[in-house]
C-alpha cells in the first residue's frame, strides 16, 4: 500500500509539473533566444540608417534613413521598435505618435544607459499589435498576444549614444516551445512513472516474494517445532507408558493400562491387542481402544503378519490380501504388529486407520512399532514374573501350593474370617503306608502315587479353596467359609475318591491308595495359623493311630476325637465324638 501511494503522489507530481513547469522554462529560453536576436535587429537597423550615428547623437533623422527603417518590420520579427536618445526621447518609431516623447521607465536610466540589454515579457490585447489581423466581424476584447519588449543600448567608444526599443510577437511560438515542453514532460514523466512503476512492481514481486519466503519458514519453523512438540510428548507417553507397565501386576491390569496409553499416542488409529493362550492355539482379544473391534479368540493363520512373520501392511502395496481377522474389512489401511518377547512370538497388535485420517496413516508405524515393543517386554515381564511366582508358590511334582503358598494363605484366610466373623476349616491329609510303594516299586511309582493324590485334591478345590503339599506325602487342604459338618463331609468324600484311584505303573496296576486326614475348625480349635495346623495334625495321628484310610476331628476339650471311614464300628455320636 505505501508503494502504491507513492506511486500515486509521484503521477500527481507529474501532472503538476507538466501544467506548471513549462511556462516559466520556457519564458527563460524565449528571452534568451529574442536577447540573441537583438543583436541582428540592431545591426539590420543601423544597416539602413545612412549616419546612424549622427543620428543618434542629433535626436533626428533622414528621410531617406526613416524610409530604409519602415522595411525592417517587414524583414524581421519586430512589428514595431522606436529610437531613443540618450535622455531616453523617441526621434523616430514606426509609431509615429510616439515620436517626440520620452521614456520614463526607471530601468532605462539603471539598466540600459550602463549598457545593458532590458527584457520585457508582457500579454497585451491584440489590437495593440502592428499588423496583427482583427476580425471583420467585430474586436474580441478577450483576445490577447504574448509580447517580447527589448530595450537593446548603442555604445561607441564605451559612449552611450542612445538605444532601440524592440516589439515582438512570441504567441505562437511560445506557445509552440510550451506544448513541445509539456509534451517533453509528459513523455519524460510517462517513462519515470514507468520506470517507477516496474521498480514499485519489482520491489513489490520481491517483497511478496520475501514475505511468501518469510511465511513458508515461519510454517516450516512451526511444523518443525509442533513436530518436536509432538515428539516430546510421545517420547513422554512412552517413558510413562513404560513405567507404568513395568509395575503392574497381572496381564489384565497391563492391557487395561494399554487401552488408556494407546488412546492418546495414536488418536488417529482404533487398535486392538490379541495374545497366545497358554495351549497358543489361539490367540485371545484382551485390549483395545478408539472403538477398535476386538474378537474373542483368533487362529494364528488368520493373520498375515503371523504366518510371515514380520508387519503387515495393508494399504501400501499394490497386490494387497486382508487377514481374516480384520473381516469385515472396509479398504481402511490397517497393520498387524506380530509382538516378539526373548525371540517368541507371544501376540499381535492390529492398527486401523480412523476413517478420517486414512490419508496420512503411514506416518504412525514408527511410533506404533515402539508401542509394540514396549508392550511385548512388559508381557513377558508380568508372564515371567507369573512364572516365577508360581514356581515359588508350587510344588514342582505335584503342581500344588506349596508350604510357603500355605501359610501365607491360611494367614489371609483367618484374617479374613475374623473380620467377617466366617467360618474356616483345614484338613490335614497323609498317604497311607506311602513307603512301602518306594520300597516295593520305586520312587517313580511313588511319584505317581503323590501326583493321583494330588489331582484327586485338586479337583476338589472349587473358588478360593486351596489344595497344598507342605512335603513328602503330606498334603493339606483349606476351606474358606465352610462349616464344620461340610468340612467333615469334603473329607470323608476325598478319602472314598482317592480309595477309589487306581494308578498303573508299567504294566500292572498299583495297590491300592487310602489316606489319612485330621480337620481343625476355626475359631473353635485356634485363632492362629500355628493352633489350626497343630490340631489338624493331632487329629491326623489319631486318624493313622486308629487304623489309618479315615477322618477325625479333635473335640474342643481335647479328650474326644470323631472319626469316619471304612474301620469305623458303628457308635453312636457321643462316643464317635469321645473316640481318638
Amino acid at each position: 500500500m505505501t508503494l502504491l501511494f507513492v506511486l500515486i503522489a509521484a503521477a500527481a507530481a507529474s501532472g503538476w509539473a507538466v501544467f506548471t513547469v513549462p511556462e516559466p522554462v520556457v519564458d527563460r529560453m524565449l528571452e534568451a533566444d529574442i536577447r540573441k536576436q537583438a543583436i541582428h535587429w540592431q545591426r539590420r537597423v543601423l544597416l539602413h540608417m545612412q549616419h546612424a550615428e549622427e543620428s543618434f547623437e542629433e535626436g533626428t533623422i533622414q528621410p531617406h534613413d526613416a524610409h530604409m527603417l519602415e522595411l525592417v518590420p517587414q524583414e524581421s520579427d519586430v512589428f514595431r521598435f522606436s529610437l531613443l536618445t540618450t535622455e531616453g526621447q523617441v526621434f523616430w518609431s514606426t509609431r509615429s505618435e510616439e515620436i517626440g516623447e520620452y521614456d520614463a521607465n526607471e530601468f532605462f536610466s539603471t539598466h540600459v544607459a550602463r549598457g545593458k540589454i532590458y527584457y520585457m515579457h508582457s500579454t497585451v490585447p491584440a489590437y495593440e499589435v502592428d499588423g496583427f489581423p482583427l476580425q471583420s466581424s467585430g474586436y474580441d476584447s478577450s483576445l490577447t498576444r504574448e509580447i517580447a519588449q527589448v530595450y537593446y543600448p548603442l555604445t561607441h567608444n564605451g559612449h552611450f549614444d542612445g538605444a532601440i526599443d524592440f516589439y515582438t510577437d512570441i504567441t505562437e511560438l511560445r506557445q509552440t516551445f510550451i506544448y513541445r515542453v509539456r509534451m517533453s514532460l509528459i513523455v519524460m514523466s510517462s517513462v519515470a512513472l514507468l520506470a517507477m512503476a516496474i521498480a514499485v512492481l519489482v520491489v513489490f514481486k520481491t517483497n511478496r516474494i520475501r514475505m511468501n519466503q518469510l511465511r513458508a519458514r515461519a510454517a516450516k519453523d512451526q511444523e518443525i517445532m509442533a513436530s518436536q512438540m509432538q515428539l516430546a510428548r510421545e517420547v513422554k507417553l512412552l517413558g510413562e507408558l513404560n513405567e507404568w507397565l513395568q509395575s503392574c501386576r497381572t496381564l489384565d491390569e497391563l492391557f487395561k493400562m494399554v487401552s488408556e496409553f494407546m488412546s492418546h499416542l495414536l488418536p488417529d488409529a482404533e487398535g486392538s491387542i490379541y495374545v497366545f493362550s497358554n495351549s497358543r492355539d489361539v490367540l485371545d482379544g484382551c485390549a483395545t481402544w478408539n472403538g477398535g473391534t476386538l474378537k474373542d479368540h483368533i487362529q494364528p493363520d488368520e493373520c498375515w503378519g503371523l504366518r510371515r512373520g514380520r508387519t503387515y501392511e495393508f494399504g501400501s502395496t499394490e497386490v494387497e490380501f486382508t487377514c481374516n481377522h480384520a473381516e469385515p474389512h472396509d479398504g481402511r489401511p490397517y497393520f498387524c504388529f506380530p509382538i516378539l518377547a526373548h525371540g517368541e512370538t507371544v501376540g499381535l497388535m492390529h492398527l486401523r486407520a480412523m476413517p478420517a485420517r486414512a490419508g496420512d496413516f503411514t506416518s504412525c508405524k514408527p511410533l506404533a512399532q515402539m508401542c509394540a515393543e514396549q508392550i511385548s517386554m512388559a508381557i513377558a515381564n508380568v508372564r515371567m514374573r507369573d512364572q516365577l511366582h508360581e514356581q515359588s508358590v508350587r510344588d514342582p511334582l505335584t503342581g500344588l501350593f506349596n508350604r510357603r503358598h500355605m501359610n501365607e494363605s491360611l494367614r489371609k484366610f483367618l484374617n479374613n474370617s475374623e473380620l467377617n466373623c466366617n467360618r474356616l476349616s483345614l484338613i490335614a491329609i497323609d498317604v497311607d503306608h506311602f513307603k512301602k510303594f518306594n520300597d516295593n516299586h520305586g520312587h517313580d511309582a511313588g511319584d505317581m502315587v503323590l501326583r493321583a493324590v494330588s489331582t484327586v485334591l485338586e479337583n476338589a478345590c472349587d473358588g478360593d479353596e486351596v489344595a497344598c503339599r507342605p512335603g513328602g506325602e503330606e498334603f493339606t487342604l483349606i476351606l474358606p467359609s465352610v462349616t464344620p459338618e461340610d468340612a467333615m463331609t469334603r473329607a470323608e468324600l476325598l478319602r472314598q475318591s482317592v480309595e477309589e484311584v487306581t494308578v498303573r505303573y508299567g504294566e500292572k496296576a498299583l495297590p491300592g491308595i487310602t489316606i489319612s486326614a485330621g480337620v481343625a475348625h476355626f475359631p473353635a480349635h485356634g485363632l492362629l495359623p500355628q493352633d489350626l495346623l497343630r490340631v489338624a495334625d493331632e487329629a491326623l495321628y489319631e486318624a493313622k493311630a486308629k487304623g489309618r484310610n479315615q477322618v477325625c476331628v479333635l473335640g474342643t476339650g481335647r479328650d474326644r476325637a470323631a472319626t469316619s471311614g471304612s474301620d469305623e464300628t458303628e457308635q453312636p455320636p457321643e462316643d464317635r465324638r469321645a473316640a481318638g
